[in-house]
Parts: structure tokens; C-alpha cells; sequence
């Protein structure tokens, strides 16, 4: 069996399942936000009554990240629906915004926390929860009343995916990043190239890839249409989360008979900076065809792009030196913000690095990548063109529908933030 079917096979309480076949499965942990959480938490006291409980209160998280920094009334009260009904369940795991519990980006707090162990089945309300995977656990997004049913018995009637296996053959050249690997693949199958399928990542190039890089891997197999996606955990997963659990980790591989429905095979060395236009993340292109394209914004966030490796890369293309546009910096957590601070290149911060390019540093949170309220830090109100690392670009993602936005590895929107144009990072790379 592949690791997804092994992973489901053992919830399921079998020795093996099968491609196609609908289990039942106990669930190790529900994620919810502010975005979906009071939608959820309302069919829940619908269905189960207004005094029931959670199945297991040490199982459910709730992580407020999306419309958070706002004076938008409506969003306000979804913080509120949040609040009442952690405390009411006596949740251990809110993490609740406005407090020092507060922690940003609900995929990279997960990792953060500790919540993301090998051979677990993580749901969570929303699509890219599928982030996971890349620590070796079964991680997919549902709706609400899904996570309803959950949080009230633990458990989900689920299909068996098939699996699509995708090789990488040798280390990533250093101005490629795992961004340009997802947008390159999704570009290739399409976006619904791996419907309801899961996305397995193996060879020696995902082995060279650290935890965060891998992260951006499985946060984007949503947009090929893929259930999950999944990289088998080796010394480099272990050594992430021994600080950070103290759950015990089960270490599953895929059999070597296996079997998959498609298996794709890719040489980092044919791999270059790619750019998916507008408006899909499919719609691909090589950065070095697109430099006519002037631009208005640049964005560096979100689950997909805002973690400290994604930061690093940025920071050393615009060390020394200055933006030529509004260039947009946004922390997925506050762990990552303090790192800003922390991690230095040649004795200067990544914050200063970033502050002394004209960069404009927002509070860890989703902000623009879903639009957002008015007032949200980074929004598109116009007819902006951007280049972001976030995950889609479809219209209004960032805000006005009028706006265009393109999606690319933090090297080459740091490159283009440098140029005001769409720019192949190499291009300025010393």
C-alpha cells in the first residue's frame, strides 16, 4: 500500500483498504478558523444540540488568522462566535487573537504547535490544510458541516484516493524554489489534473528540501485538484518536531509494489522560475518570458509563501537594495515575525533588509490572500497587477475583481519588486 492508504487503512481499523473504497475513519485532529469555524460550530449545535459536546476537546484546534485585523463588524463577530465557544467547550487550543496565545497562519501554526505527526488524520475547514502532508500524515480540507459531524463523533466517512507519485531528481539549483516545482507540475496536469487523487512526493530532490519547503510542495496540491498531498517523514521530520511534540511518531513509507495511478519524474536541473498568470494557477509561463510585465504591487505572505525560509530567499535578493514598487511583507506567525528579527544576512536583519528596500512589513495573519475586508493590510483595491507568493489567483483572491495577480517563488517577486517588472531572479542574483 502507498503511505495514504496505509494511513487510512489503520484509522479504519483494517489491515488494508483499496483505492475507491468508502471507510469510516477516526480522526486525530479538527482545524477550524475564524473564516469557517462559526459556520461549522453552528450545524454542530444544530445537529447535536445546543449543549453538546466536542467529541474530544484535546482534538480540536481553532485558529483565528483571516479577516482578524479589521474594524469590519461581521468579522468581529466571528472572533466573538469563536471566543464563546472555546470557552464554553473549555478548548485548550484556541488561540485567540488580541492575546499572547495569538499565533498567525492556521497550516504553518499547526507545524509550529506540533499538531502535524506522522500518521495522523488531520481535517481541517479549509482547502489548504492539505499543508500537512508534507510532515507524513493524511491532511485534507472540508466543509462545515463535515467538520460538524466530526467535532461531534470523532469520525468521517471518507473515499480511498488513488495515488499519483511525482519524483524529483536532484537538488533544487539555487534560484529555483519548491514554489516553481508545484507551479511547474500544476501546469503540467492541470487543475484538475489529480482530482480527489493524493499527490506523493518522493526522490532525492524532496529529500534535500527542508520542512518549510516541502510544506509549500503539499499546500498547493489543492490547486491541482488533489485530496492530499504527502512526503514520507525521514531524519529531517523527526528533527523538526522533536522540539516542538512529544507525540509518539509512526514511521510509514509507501511499499516499493505499490501502485499508482501516474507517476511523474522531474529533473531539478530542467527546473527554471515559472510564474502562473492570471487568472489560474495553472495558466504557466517561464519568469524570463514575462518582463514586459509591468507592475504595480509585490507580495511576499501567506501559508504558502510566509514562513522564514520563503523570507530568507527574499531578503537576499533585496539586501542592499531598493524597491520599485510597493512591496508588501507578511509574516505568517508571530514565531516568523520575531524570526524577521532574529535571522541576519551579513550582520542585518531580515526585518531592516526589508525595511531599508522600502518594503512595508504587515502584522502575521492571511491578510490580502483571501481578499479581505476593506482595511486589509495588502488588499488590492484597483486595477493593481501583482506578483505574490500566495496560492491562487483567481478574480478578487487579493481583492478587486478588477485587479490581476500573479503567482511566484519568493526569489522571483523579491527580483520583480527590485525591476517594477516581472523578472527571472537570475537576472539580479549575484
Amino acid at each position: 500500500m502507498t503511505i495514504t492508504e496505509k494511513i487510512l487503512a489503520e484509522h479504519a481499523r483494517r489491515t488494508t483498504v483499496k483505492p475507491g473504497e468508502n471507510i469510516w475513519i477516526d480522526v486525530d485532529l479538527l482545524m477550524t478558523h475564524d473564516v469557517c469555524g462559526p459556520g461549522t460550530i453552528g450545524i454542530f449545535k444544530k445537529e447535536f444540540g445546543q449543549r453538546a459536546k466536542v467529541w474530544n476537546p484535546q482534538k480540536v484546534v481553532i485558529i483565528p488568522d483571516h479577516y482578524i485585523f479589521t474594524k469590519d463588524k461581521h468579522a468581529k463577530r466571528n472572533i466573538d462566535i469563536l471566543r464563546e465557544f472555546a470557552k464554553e467547550q473549555s478548548l485548550p487550543y484556541f488561540y485567540d487573537v488580541g492575546t499572547s496565545r495569538y499565533k498567525g497562519v492556521c497550516h504553518v501554526t499547526l507545524a509550529e504547535e506540533g499538531f502535524t505527526v506522522p500518521g495522523s488524520v488531520l481535517f481541517g475547514t479549509d482547502s489548504h490544510t492539505c499543508t500537512a502532508g508534507a510532515f507524513g500524515l493524511f491532511a485534507t480540507g472540508i466543509g462545515n458541516t463535515d467538520a460538524a459531524f466530526i467535532m461531534g463523533t470523532g469520525r468521517l466517512w471518507v473515499k480511498v484516493p488513488e495515488t499519483m507519485l511525482f519524483i524529483l531528481e536532484g537538488s533544487l539549483p539555487p534560484y529555483v524554489m519548491a514554489k516553481d516545482f508545484i507551479l511547474r507540475i500544476i501546469g503540467d496536469i492541470g487543475v484538475d489534473g489529480a482530482t480527489y487523487r493524493a499527490m506523493e512526493f518522493d526522490g532525492e530532490g524532496i529529500a534535500s528540501l527542508n520542512m518549510e519547503e516541502r510544506m509549500t510542495l503539499c499546500n498547493m496540491v489543492i490547486e491541482a485538484g488533489g485530496k492530499n498531498g504527502i512526503i514520507a517523514p525521514d531524519d529531517k521530520t523527526f528533527s523538526f518536531l522533536k522540539a516542538r511534540s512529544d507525540q509518539p511518531v509512526e514511521l510509514l513509507k509507501t511499499d516499493y509494489n505499490s501502485q499508482f495511478i501516474r507517476t511523474h519524474i522531474y529533473r531539478s536541473k530542467d527546473l527554471e522560475p515559472v510564474v502562473a498568470q492570471p487568472y489560474s494557477p495553472a495558466s504557466i509561463e517561464a519568469a524570463r518570458q514575462l518582463g514586459e510585465v509591468s507592475l504595480d504591487q509585490c507580495y511576499i505572505g501567506s501559508c504558502t509563501g510566509g514562513k522564514i525560509t520563503d523570507f530568507i530567499a527574499a531578503a537576499k535578493i533585496l539586501k542592499g537594495k531598493s524597491v520599485q514598487v510597493k512591496t508588501v511583507i507578511v509574516p505568517a506567525t508571530t514565531s516568523v515575525d520575531k524570526q524577521l528579527t532574529e535571522e541576519k544576512i551579513d550582520g542585518r536583519s531580515l526585518r531592516d533588509i526589508f525595511i531599508d528596500a522600502g518594503g512595508e512589513i504587515g502584522p502575521p495573519s492571511c491578510a490580502a490572500c483571501l481578499g479581505g475586508p476593506e482595511d486589509t493590510f495588502g488588499r488590492l483595491n484597483g486595477r493593481e497587477v501583482c506578483i505574490s507568493t500566495t496560492n491562487r489567483n483567481f478574480p478578487g483572491r487579493m481583492g478587486s475583481r478588477e485587479s490581476k495577480t500573479y503567482l511566484a517563488s519568493p526569489l522571483t517577486v523579491a527580483a520583480s519588486a527590485i525591476t517594477g517588472k516581472i523578472t527571472d531572479p537570475r537576472e539580479v542574483m549575484g
